[in-house]
């Protein structure tokens, strides 16, 4: 039962970035925009998080704001390409893969293996001290419950205001969305912007409260996790928590079994994620073979002078 409870009370810190990045795609594809940079992303953000906590402000808020502005700054420049200059969405994203770990590369060494104090993890009065469900659910740190509360706040937004619906309509179909007077590359830039922020987030936390440290392609592969979990989710921000749980929980069960000793080969451990996504995939591909459920125009540059 200690096993079991350790794993799950585990969970949510493997869980955190998967779930904000995931949760920063849905935005950027609902508005039709296919973003593949979140590995690059992810990389800068956990660079900035570690930058602005040592040599900013030793303050975690400051330094997850930090992590923020970096999945902002380099997002300006992808929506820069893709929506106004409607470069190809796809080449565009895999260019920030490499752009965030190149330019990780060059300028981390300074503050590489520095480590952080970070993140901590608080005691709820009382409910930390309920047993099993206790440790499990209430000795987290703050980022959980705030992560949790951001991503059913987005599906609010998303699917019960307006502005979510006309969002909605942008990544669905642009030309009736832009005859209905709606700024179709306004939408678009600003859902970049956001989801790019909830992105390098997603890195700050990696850094300040999962790892405490920065190390060189940290992320190892999570940014493409998220992009399966988007689709696993279909596109739904609550989806995804539950997903981001699931994937979460496996990783954190890697350096559990192998404390226990148990003659498991480390390098199929260190496989079990990229399997379950590869899973995932299939599962979503075999599920609804349509394909719907993903925003119609998604991938797709809009040019106002081809509406028809």
């Amino acid at each position: 039962m200690d096993f079991v409870v350790n794993w799950l009370a585990a969970t949510p810190v493997f869980a955190i970035p998967l779930i904000l990045a995931s949760v920063g795609l849905i935005i950027n594809e609902r508005a039709g925009v296919l973003n593949l940079g979140a590995e690059g992303i992810m990389l800068c953000g956990a660079l900035a998080g570690i930058v602005f906590y040592l040599d900013v402000s030793n303050n975690v808020a400051v330094a997850l704001g930090g992590s923020m502005l970096a999945g902002i700054v380099l997002s300006f420049g992808f929506a820069c390409l893709i929506v106004l200059l409607r470069a190809n969405q796809v080449v565009s994203g895999i260019t920030l893969v490499f752009l965030g770990s190149g330019l990780t590369g060059f300028i981390g060494p300074n503050w590489a293996d520095k480590t952080v104090k970070g993140i901590g993890k608080i005691d709820i009065p009382l409910l930390s001290d309920l047993p099993i469900l206790g440790k499990i659910l209430f000795t987290q740190d703050i980022m959980v419950y705030i992560t949790v509360g951001i991503g059913f706040f987005v599906w609010w937004v998303l699917f019960f205001t307006r502005i979510g619906l006309e969002l909605r309509a942008v990544g669905d179909n642009p030309q009736a969305s832009d005859s209905n007077a709606i700024n179709v590359t306004l939408f678009r830039f600003i859902s970049v912007l956001v989801g790019g922020a909830l992105i390098g987030l997603a890195g700050g936390y990696l850094s300040l409260a999962s790892a405490k440290v920065f190390a060189f392609d940290m992320t190892y592969g999570r940014g493409w996790i998220a992009i399966a979990l988007v689709i696993f989710a279909r596109w739904s921000p609550w989806r995804a928590i539950l997903g981001g749980l699931l994937f979460g929980s496996i990783e954190a069960l890697i350096p559990r079994v192998l404390a226990t000793g148990i003659a498991v080969p480390q390098y199929f451990l260190h496989m079990t994620p990229y399997f379950a996504t590869l899973m995932v995939l299939i599962y979503a591909a075999l599920r609804d073979q349509s394909g719907q459920g993903a925003p119609a125009s998604l991938g797709t540059p809009y040019i106002r002078e081809d509406r028809r």
